[in-house]
């Protein structure tokens, strides 16, 4: 049903952009008696291709506050919306509606809302002739005479000049709530209980760039983050997580480039990327990038000389495209302004050994300082990303031992020198430091499920027998094996995230969406380049990297990114703190 505003005619103007290169403008007349003309609206084709296309629209109210919007338009040439965002969008033949939700409905003077959606065309993609806000037409279309013709298909060559970046973008700001992610977590029992936390958005394959599956894409998710930030700072938190021969050694979260496609990493995913965030329209936002997860350490970890190598990594090591792409990726998206980059540094039960921990921090530099590249590109750094190592635990230090025999001796520890991901952090930051990256570098913790709550969660140091039973029966850490990292069961939400929570660490963070699967339990065929991997399978007996120690991982997982129902509740349960 259609809602009208007493007494007032409209002014819509309707501009067509970049990818269908036209332009329209409709303007509306004022009635007799009426108030001033009151609203402005933006209609933008974000992306098409052969049968398709994404769309953002920006309601802008410009005359009297309104309580709720209806937008009404029709299609002339058979274009079909096949989903939306931040609307109620619905379709009637060639008529469509767009209805505000809860949140964005009131429109003070001057306050504006976006909206987004996807569509299919059969050839012709015109801009619609009419459009009614709430009620009322606006006609009287003019067309420049001499619209664009090829949208640009690269960045500009020179950045945006760098302005000032905090010390910490977490500090005084909100962060965004993916409405994608929140939908589903609210959709579940108990669920609403943290499904107003912010999530991080990964863009895990080119596609992601305008949105997968009827999904939101970046200008989707920019816009939505917009419409939260009201008056003051907001941070928007994305993962680039898409290079050449990604992670050598775990097949579930393989992706879509061969080893060689360095010039695609470069030219398909990057560099768009760092067009749409260099775009004024999101200087206000600060923008945290979690840069290439896992990528770095593996070229410590799993090569030659190693007991875990693998072929695949000997190769991304030999053909040097991690480096390569984390250094384009830090240089093209440090030089935005309000872009703060943040590289993946592992975690403690992967680099905190001492043939691992330097020889990880030097990799990091070389990286940072790769295809013109500086170390003032790197705002910081992200440890325990889609992990499940503990934060801190308080029932065991490393220097303790046991009748003689050092904490560091048990089969847990295993020789490692950190115990948790906070003391990892801080100290992999002081290394960092005295390498020459700024001596203002702050560390992220992601703390989306490495919380080890519920009835199993120790509440003192396990017995003095033995150095293993004194390390066993005390840690928050309930994994079999620290190598473990698939679905893991019993694991359970941790800290929320929070700014500044201990010297050195910006955040603690919630990189990875919890609910969302780390790998499929069983050979899934797919068009996203993910393998099957039997970490992931809960009747795995292991190998090499955990300890030849069953998998403990959840069984029924679906592909790698997909909502995992099962684990959502698992990490409900077992939340700590609790919920």
């Amino acid at each position: 049903m259609s809602r009208t505003i007493p007494r007032t005619a409209l002014l819509a103007a309707l501009s067509l952009v970049t990818a269908a290169g036209a332009t329209a403008t409709v303007f509306g007349t004022t009635a007799a008696g009426a108030a001033t003309a009151g609203c402005k609206v933006e209609y933008q084709i974000t992306n098409q291709w052969n049968t398709g296309f994404g769309a953002n629209v920006i309601v802008t109210n410009t005359g009297d506050p309104v309580a709720s919007w209806n937008l009404e338009w029709s299609y002339a040439n058979g274009q079909q919306v096949t989903q939306g965002w931040n609307a109620a969008i619905t379709q009637s033949g060639t008529a469509v509606t767009a209805k505000s939700l809860s949140y964005n409905g009131n429109l003070a003077t001057g306050g504006s809302t976006s909206f987004g959606f996807n569509g299919s065309h059969t050839g012709t993609n015109a801009v619609p002739a009419t459009f009614k806000l709430n009620g009322v037409t606006c006609n009287g279309a003019t067309v420049p005479t001499e619209p664009p013709t090829t949208p640009p298909t690269t960045p500009p060559t020179t950045p945006p000049p760098s302005g000032s970046k905090v010390d910490n973008p977490y500090a005084g700001a909100k962060v965004y709530v993916n409405p994608e992610w929140s939908a589903k977590a609210a959709a579940e029992p108990g669920g609403t209980k943290v499904s107003n936390q912010p999530t991080g958005v990964w863009l895990d394959r080119t596609a992601a760039i305008q949105g997968v599956n009827g999904g939101m894409g970046l200008r989707a998710h920019l816009d939505a983050a917009l419409a939260q930030k009201g008056s003051g700072e907001l941070v928007v938190q994305l993962v680039i997580y898409n290079l050449p021969g990604r992670d050598c050694s775990a097949l579930a979260s393989n992706g879509e480039l061969g080893p060689t496609e360095i010039d695609k990493y470069k030219t398909q995913y990057i560099d768009p990327i760092a067009a749409i965030l260099a775009d004024s329209k999101y200087a206000g936002l600060r923008i945290v990038t979690t840069v290439e997860i896992d990528s770095l350490p593996n070229l410590v970890t799993n090569v030659s000389g190693r007991p875990t190598a693998t072929a695949n990594c000997d190769v991304m090591k030999n053909n040097g495209n991690y480096i390569k792409g984390v250094g384009y990726a830090l240089n093209k998206l440090g030089s935005i302004a309000n872009v703060y980059n943040y590289v993946d540094a592992g975690h403690h039960g992967w680099l905190g050994w001492d043939d691992n921990f330097g020889a990880s921090a030097d990799i990091f530099k070389q990286a940072a300082t790769a295809e013109g590249s500086t170390l003032a590109n790197v705002h910081g750094f992200i440890v325990n990303t889609a992990n499940y190592s503990a934060l801190k635990e308080d029932h065991f230090k490393i220097e303790d031992s046991v009748n003689g025999t050092s904490v560091r001796q048990s089969k847990w520890v295993d020789w490692n020198r950190y115990t948790d991901e906070l003391s990892y952090a801080q100290a992999m930051r002081t290394k960092l430091i005295s390498l020459g990256f700024d001596p203002k570098l702050g560390m992220l913790i992601d703390t989306s499920r490495n919380g080890w709550g519920g009835t199993a969660r120790p509440t003192g140091p396990g017995a003095l027998t033995s150095v293993d039973t004194y390390v066993n029966g005390g840690r928050y850490d309930r994994r079999i094996h620290l190598g473990n990292w698939c679905n893991q069961s019993g694991a359970g939400l941790g800290e929320r995230p929070q700014a500044a929570p201990a010297p050195g660490i910006d955040a603690y963070v919630w990189i990875k969406p919890p609910g969302e699967s780390d790998g499929a339990s069983k050979e899934i065929p797919n068009d996203e380049g993910k393998g099957f991997d039997r970490m992931c399978d809960p009747t795995y007996t292991g190998n090499v990297r955990n300890g030849n120690s069953m998998s403990g991982s959840l069984p029924n997982a679906p592909l790698a990114g997909q909502w995992f129902s099962a684990q959502f509740q698992e990490l409900l349960k077992n939340a700590y703190p609790a919920l």
